[in-house]
Parts: C-alpha cells; sequence; structure tokens
C-alpha cells in the first residue's frame, strides 16, 4: 500500500488536505489506526501528521474547568488533575498497557473504532464497515456486544474508557472546521448506530478535534471508575461504570452515573442517577441505583450476563466513592 505523508504545521493545513482528499486520514499516536491499516480495514490515501499542532497542552482557565488538548497522551498523571478529577485518571490508567497511553491521545481515543470482531475480520458482514453489507454480529455471538441503544443494523459497543468518564463529567469536544469553531456536549458527540452505524460521531470529514473541556462541577471531585474485564489488564471493557456524586448534608444533590461496554457511545443512565437524588448514599440507595441502571437493557444472544454486570459495576463504583 502507498500514500503520501504530510507533517502538518498548522490546524489549517491539516483541514486543507481532509478537504481535499476523501482517503485521507489523520494520524497522532496511531495506535488503533495501524491495526486498522493492517487487518486491511482502511487503506489511506493520506496520512496528516498532527504531532506538531502544539495542541497537547492543559490549561486550566480562571474560570474554572480544564481544557485539554486533543494530542496530550493518555498517560497524563497531572497531580491538580487527579485531584478534580479522578474518575478521569483512573479511567485513562485502565485503559492501556503503560507504552500504549504513552502514544494513545484524547482525540485518537475519542475516535478510536470499535473492537467488534465482525467489524475487525473483513470475511464478515458489517455496515459500520460497508454500509448496507449487513451486520453479522446481530446473528453471531453477542456476549461482547451492546445491551442498550442497538439497532438491527449494528449491535457493536464504543471501546473507549475515557469517554465513559468524560460522559461522566458532562465533557465538551471542541472541534475545527474551515468554518466554524464548534463545541459538542459528548452525550451528543457519539451517535447511536440507528440505520446508518458508519457514522459514529458528530465530527465532519473536514473537522478536527481540538480539544476537550472540563466543567468546574462539584460532582466531579467526588468520581470512580470501575471496569470489568475477561482479564485482569489491558483488555477492554465488558461493563464499565463512571459515577460522580454530590453530597450536601448527608443526602446525595446530584449525580452522574455513565456506563461503558454496553452501547455504541457512553451510556447515560439518568435512571440510576433519579435512584440517588434526596438519599443517603447508603447501602440501600446505592442498591436502588444499580437496579435502575439496568432499565431498557435489551441484550442479544448470549448477552444476558451484562445485564447483572451492570448492576454489580455500578454497586461497586458506588460503594468504593462511600
Amino acid at each position: 500500500m502507498s500514500f503520501h505523508y504530510t507533517r502538518a504545521r498548522h490546524v489549517s493545513e491539516a483541514l486543507r488536505i481532509l478537504a481535499g482528499d476523501e482517503g485521507a486520514r489523520l494520524v497522532a499516536g496511531g495506535t488503533d489506526l495501524s491495526t486498522l491499516v493492517r487487518d486491511g480495514i482502511v487503506a489511506p490515501t493520506h496520512l496528516v501528521d498532527v504531532n506538531g499542532l502544539g495542541l497537547d497542552g492543559i490549561e486550566w482557565p480562571r474560570g474554572g474547568g480544564v481544557r485539554i488538548g486533543a494530542l496530550c497522551r493518555n498517560a497524563v498523571d497531572d497531580p491538580r488533575l487527579r485531584r478534580a478529577y479522578p474518575v478521569l485518571v483512573e479511567a485513562l490508567r485502565s485503559g492501556a498497557s503503560p507504552q500504549i497511553r504513552n502514544r494513545a491521545s484524547f482525540g485518537g481515543n475519542l475516535l478510536q473504532q470499535t473492537r467488534c470482531a465482525y467489524f475487525r475480520l473483513p470475511e464478515f458482514a458489517c455496515n459500520r464497515r460497508a454500509p448496507g453489507a449487513g451486520c453479522s454480529a446481530a446473528r453471531g455471538d453477542g456476549h461482547l456486544q451492546a445491551v442498550f441503544g442497538a439497532s438491527p443494523h449494528c449491535v457493536a459497543v464504543h471501546p473507549s474508557d475515557l469517554a465513559v468518564a468524560l460522559q461522566a463529567l458532562d465533557a465538551v469536544v471542541v472541534t475545527e472546521g474551515p468554518r466554524e469553531r464548534r463545541r459538542i456536549p459528548v452525550d451528543r458527540f457519539f451517535r447511536l448506530p440507528g440505520a446508518t452505524p458508519h457514522i459514529t460521531t458528530e465530527l465532519r470529514r473536514d473537522e478536527v478535534v481540538t480539544a476537550v473541556e472540563l466543567p468546574d462541577a462539584p460532582f466531579a471531585r467526588r468520581s470512580r471508575y470501575v471496569k470489568f474485564r475477561e482479564r485482569a489488564s489491558y483488555a477492554f471493557a465488558l461493563v464499565s461504570a463512571a459515577v460522580a456524586v454530590e453530597e450536601r448534608g448527608g443526602t446525595v444533590r446530584s449525580a452522574r452515573i455513565a456506563l461503558g461496554g454496553v452501547a455504541a457511545k457512553p451510556w447515560r443512565s439518568t435512571a440510576a442517577e433519579q435512584a440517588l437524588v434526596g438519599r443517603r448514599l447508603d447501602e440501600a440507595a446505592i442498591a436502588a441505583a444499580g437496579d435502575a441502571a439496568t432499565a431498557g437493557a435489551r441484550p442479544g444472544r448470549g448477552g444476558g450476563h451484562k445485564v447483572e454486570l451492570v448492576r454489580r459495576v455500578v454497586r461497586q463504583a458506588l460503594t468504593e466513592l462511600g
């Protein structure tokens, strides 16, 4: 395979190449793209190296919150970030080996493709890889597939741990395009499959992610990430939970509960949040939140265990938080 290579000097240069070549792909850490090329899933005509764009910093605005550059590596270990957003650092540390975290970027982590085996193996039909081809996963082994928000066209899940934490933190994804800069809430940034599973985010083809912004929210400082996986380390989540709770006077004032490994996007469970608000964070409230988190689950063949895992990871995360 042959392709052009450009080390972009400015965001505008990267945007110009993307607009002029439908086969162009951005590369930062390359931890996901390299596997997609290796497996024959994508064949870029032009690789645009964005590592020199200066988007790798962490800024703390005077008004509160934090802005993390899209090229910041997943191995970030800022003490201030650990204190203000513990769930974020915990999610990053659970995501991969130190070597991969040292290369992988925030933006690339959010945009990584599913690890669904039916997508990764070209011999299987996959609507996400080839729209209209069909979904072999919907008729196959469902123990790793979605239990929320799936469609007949796709049952794959999003693999990112970082995205789950960002969902619980009400994060905003900042993008730059040829005509405008956009700030997209992370809950709207990712898309459920519907009838167009090949469109996974709201990012346009001629846009780049430049940063992630987190608000200065009172619930952020009391947050936790729990991940259940098939082996002890460096595996993608079967089910995970990011929880954040604000308490006043011993009573839960607000809560955020997001789930990973269960949908094509980080899945926010408002039912579980509502089960906590106005109550003490005790065993009964935690059990109620775990039960509520399973509301609306529709597992496919072989996926029933994920429903119980949802209940358990939510309970564990809240118990450890308490």
